[in-house]
């Protein structure tokens, strides 16, 4: 996993992976690569969704509680900040994307958590994400991101077995920025918006 590099005081996405996966962090918080693909379709919806919405998702059933107001500043800071690497890499031209998934030791990429993820993102706005879905067409680069998706019980939602979900895993990880590109710039277009015009947030 390609993590970013901390400036202006805030983490490093190597320090919020551990925050998130140490006992400091809410039991049922996300974790890096599904914080990651949550934050990338939060970005690229039908609507700008404000942080006060979605911040909360990301912990779960219960809120963080951090050792001080420091570290309260460098985690939310980190987050922010990631979300406005997204928003920059999408408003580049031409747009760009790189996703966090996790890679096994024997570097066997896993994109199903950020795919799950993004479809948390979905769950915000699930009336106008309809939309896309149901545009046969346009509809398309969802599909990829869709098929990483499992049940509630983590079973693979096409019904594929484990070697065939981590195949796939493996296969459609490349196509990930892609997609999401092409997602990116419906919804633009709906909006009428240039790519500049999404901006980021403090």
């Amino acid at each position: 996993m390609k993590h970013g590099i901390a400036s202006d005081g805030l983490l490093a996405l190597d320090e919020l992976d551990d925050y998130l996966s140490s006992d400091e962090s809410p039991d049922a918080c996300m974790q890096l690569s599904d914080l990651d693909g949550f934050l990338t379709g939060v970005v690229v919806g039908p609507e700008l969704i404000m942080p006060s919405e979605w911040l909360p998702v990301i912990w779960g059933d219960d809120p963080p509680e951090f050792k001080n107001d420091e570290m309260a500043e460098q985690i939310i800071g980190t987050i922010m900040g990631r979300y406005n690497e997204i928003v920059q890499s999408l408003s580049a031209d031409p747009p760009g994307l790189e996703p966090i998934f996790w890679e096994t030791k024997a570097g066997l990429v896993i994109a199903g958590d950020w795919a799950e993820g993004f479809m948390d993102a979905m769950r915000l706005r699930s009336v106008e994400w309809a939309a896309l879905l149901n545009d046969e067409k346009a509809g398309l680069p969802l599909v990829p991101i869709i098929a990483l998706v499992g049940d509630e019980e983590g079973r693979p939602i096409l019904g594929n077995k484990a070697e065939e979900q981590a195949q796939l895993d493996a296969e459609t990880s490349d196509l990930i920025p892609s997609c999401v590109i092409q997602i990116d710039a419906y919804w633009k277009e709906r909006r009428g918006l240039v790519p500049e015009a999404k901006g980021t947030l403090h």
